[in-house]
């Protein structure tokens, strides 16, 4: 298929990983009802998060619990005729139940990356391993985004920081939370504006973490340069990757374009809408992918 067909099945997937004696091993598929060996995903749900979805299918598929890491080439092909599109990320392997062989999958194995590209049944799978076999070793995963819907400035009466979310911000967060909890973070942090503390509240309710309130991912006060907050955001999620824990980070619109700037040295398009967010991953104190959620 080509890229501007119009997809027709949506799924997700992951290239899961596990140290081993020599490198890394990846985990593969066997699928009874066509007889190969495949990268396990499945189809995304409706109104579903791709990244979700990858995390989920994985589990559904070969029984382990598994940390996405960085975004991976997209595989696009035919499905029973109709144009597929599947995304793929790396995915740390975290943890592992019993894996109970079904009519799906039969048969779970994990394999050296490099057997692992000629053991699989297609083309595309084997891209997509070779795409992660070229990645430097992740370090750190952290997962940076910007508050929520809390309505408009010009509407609320007390001091800019204090501005609550609205309903559709609360509707935001609830969705935010599910997607923190994949990177299954060991700390939060807000900048300090009621609206950032409060679009990590349902995460910290569900994965029973306290909000960390830093200011240097706070939005320029007045008469602060915008550089200066951006080289400070910078710089925290940089001193934040190097302890080598996945963290969940809420900061503010006027900050991470600047921050994510500095991080790859590029500049690119990094206007985040409220709600929406990044999936950094490091190699140790360098940013080797930032993927928009």
């Amino acid at each position: 298929m080509t890229d501007d067909e119009p997809v027709r099945i949506r799924a997700a997937g992951g290239v899961v990983w596990r140290p081993a004696a020599r490198g890394v091993e990846v985990c593969l598929v066997h699928r009874p009802r066509y007889g190969d060996w495949s990268l396990p995903k499945g189809k995304l749900d409706a109104g579903e998060h791709p990244l979700r979805a990858a995390v989920r299918e994985v589990a559904e598929e070969t029984d382990v619990r598994a940390v996405p890491q960085v975004r991976l080439p997209t595989a696009r092909y035919r499905s029973e005729g109709r144009p597929k599109a599947v995304d793929y990320w790396s995915m740390r392997a975290a943890a592992q139940g019993g894996f109970q062989p079904d009519t799906e999958v039969d048969e779970v194995a994990w394999f050296p990356a490099d057997r692992a590209v000629r053991q699989v049944s297609y083309p595309h799978d084997a891209e997509v391993i070779a795409a992660f076999a070229a990645l430097p070793p992740v370090t750190a995963t952290l997962l940076l985004v910007r508050h929520a819907h809390a309505g408009k400035r010009g509407t609320w009466t007390g001091p800019d920081t204090g501005r609550p979310l609205d309903a559709e911000g609360w509707a935001q967060a609830q969705a935010l939370a599910a997607l923190v909890a994949l990177v299954r973070p060991t700390r939060l942090f807000s900048a300090s504006a009621r609206r950032c503390v409060q679009t990590l509240d349902p995460a910290a309710a569900l994965l029973d973490l306290p909000i960390e309130v830093v200011g240097d991912l706070d939005e320029p006060r007045p008469g602060q340069q915008p550089d200066e907050c951006a080289l400070a955001a910078a710089a925290r999620l940089t001193a934040l990757a190097a302890d080598g824990e996945p963290v969940a980070v809420c900061s503010q619109g006027k900050v991470i374009p600047g921050a994510l700037e500095r991080l790859t040295g590029r500049a690119d398009d990094f206007t985040t809408p409220k709600g929406g967010g990044w999936l950094l991953a490091f190699s140790n104190d360098r940013l080797l992918a930032a993927d928009r959620l």
